[in-house]
């Protein structure tokens, strides 16, 4: 669907089922460079099983008017004003990558607008090197291939996808060539930037799930632990080899820890 976030058009998925606000909300927020179609497995059974799902393509990215926001705070207060524009309740944040960060400071800032947590492939800090920002500044092709082959795991990069004919690699470099020019930079400059998630994490209130991959080199689980210990109330689960892009790598066991 479509809805006016802050005077700018916006695309929302919503899991195959017209959005019902009288429903429990659950939000997905996509990571850098990336959109909603990250998110088409578990905002599925999710919009299928009791809730109202709210899948937007963030400004700037996929279908929905930029430009890209240049903060991991603004975004956060973007995630508000999506919920203010389509009629939502507090709503439960399942934030992945860049996404992780915007929810973490979104229920920091307006704790009384979210429900729950469940962050994907964080860190307390989420550094991104110099050749890669450079890369991404200069819209070099050499960044999207630093994102994809860093993002997914080794035993992904060799095949194995639960979908039959598609190739994950593949798919990660045809879904950040989409991006506009400038998007991916803007994006890392802004995960790059961001140094407030420990003190955001601490003043959170409500239940928060930890989804970590063992093999990650993008957010190592060793930097999603850091982020876990700061929080009163953090369930953190690590998926065994899994790399950094869980959401292909392992779709049915990442939905387990999603449900609960």
């Amino acid at each position: 669907m479509q809805l006016s976030v802050n005077g700018k058009e916006t695309f929302v998925a919503t899991g195959g089922r017209d959005f019902d606000p009288t429903l429990p909300t659950v939000v997905f927020l996509h990571g850098a460079g990336f959109d909603h179609s990250t998110w088409a497995l578990h905002s599925r059974w999710f919009a299928h099983h009791g809730h109202a799902v709210l899948v937007p393509d963030l400004p700037g990215h996929g279908r929905s008017v930029g430009p890209a926001l240049t903060s991991i705070a603004a975004m956060a207060n973007w995630t508000i004003a999506l919920l203010d524009a389509a009629g939502a309740k507090p709503a439960h944040l399942i934030g992945h990558s860049m996404g992780s960060l915007i929810a973490v400071d979104a229920a920091a800032r307006h704790p009384d607008r979210v429900t729950a947590l469940s962050l994907i492939g964080t860190a307390a800090t989420m550094t991104v090197g110099p050749d890669l920002l450079k890369a991404a500044e200069s819209n070099d092709q050499a960044a999207i291939d630093m994102v994809s082959i860093w993002g997914l795991g080794y035993a992904a990069e060799l095949g194995g996808s639960r979908a039959p004919g598609l190739w994950m690699h593949g798919g990660a470099q045809a879904t950040l060539r989409r991006c506009a020019p400038g998007v991916l930079f803007t994006d890392l400059s802004a995960c790059n930037a961001y140094q407030d998630a420990l003190a955001a994490a601490s003043r959170i209130k409500v239940p928060v799930t930890f989804v970590l991959g063992e093999r990650d080199m993008m957010t190592p689980a060793k930097a999603g632990k850091a982020l876990a210990a700061a929080v009163p109330q953090a369930r953190t689960i690590v998926l065994p080899g899994a790399g950094h892009m869980m959401m292909a790598e392992r779709p049915d066991t990442l939905l387990a820890a999603l449900k609960g």
